[in-house]
């Protein structure tokens, strides 16, 4: 299992980088991107400290690791400035906090995520048909969320991305000990939102894609 959405006490998760790797491993992880939220105040700290990490002591964790940021809450124009600062950065993976069912973020985040190009949109609350479509286009993957409250909208993102051939990766946006769920509940989430059996077969395989992919940057 891959997991491209997870946080630590870089941000606003409970755990230090060594013990959520572990946690990740001992749940059957074998990838696990790091993407703690950032704006412009702390992107260059969170790229700074999680690369060193990565770089110097990754092959350590028994889990293969990739240092990214999840851009959250930043205003939709400062998003394709911020995606690049990111990239600039050395962050391997780009992920944007979407327009939740749970959070004020602000409308006009989906699409400028999108039009950025980042890797992932996180769960995108009620994609429209033009942002699903351009997702779709431009190789945006769509988030199915294991998190509470999150994952209201999983079902209508599922159905988005069907209507018009986007992505999909199934993520866990873990913030603590019991975020990285099992196999079997990772398969019940998929199947809940109402994906075929073959649809969480290719989701898994995009986040195998995504992850190898980043890993080469």
């Amino acid at each position: 299992m891959i997991d491209l959405h997870t946080h630590t006490l870089f941000s606003d998760g409970e755990l230090v980088v060594a013990e959520h790797l572990r946690r990740a491993q001992v749940a059957g992880y074998r990838g696990v991107a790091l993407t703690d939220h950032a704006d412009p105040a702390n992107l260059a700290y969170i790229l700074e400290n999680t690369l060193q990490l990565v770089r110097g002591y990754g092959a350590y964790f028994g889990v293969e690791v990739l240092a990214g940021v999840e851009l959250t809450h930043v205003p939709p124009a400062l998003i394709p400035e911020m995606a690049r600062q990111a990239r600039d950065l050395g962050a391997q993976l780009v992920v944007v906090h979407g327009e939740t069912l749970v959070e004020p973020v602000q409308e006009g985040t989906n699409l400028a995520a999108i039009e950025a190009g980042v890797d992932i949109l996180a769960h995108p609350g009620l994609i429209t048909d033009v942002e699903a479509q351009l997702a779709a286009e431009k190789g945006v993957a769509l988030e199915i969320t294991t998190r509470k409250g999150h994952s209201l909208s999983n079902g209508h993102v599922a159905a988005q991305a069907r209507r018009f051939g986007a992505r999909m990766v199934i993520n866990n946006d873990a913030h603590g000990p019991g975020d990285f769920v099992s196999r079997t509940l990772r398969r019940a989430v998929g199947l809940g939102a109402g994906l075929t059996e073959d649809e969480l077969k290719a989701a898994e395989r995009t986040s195998l894609e995504i992850f190898q992919k980043s890993l080469k940057k």
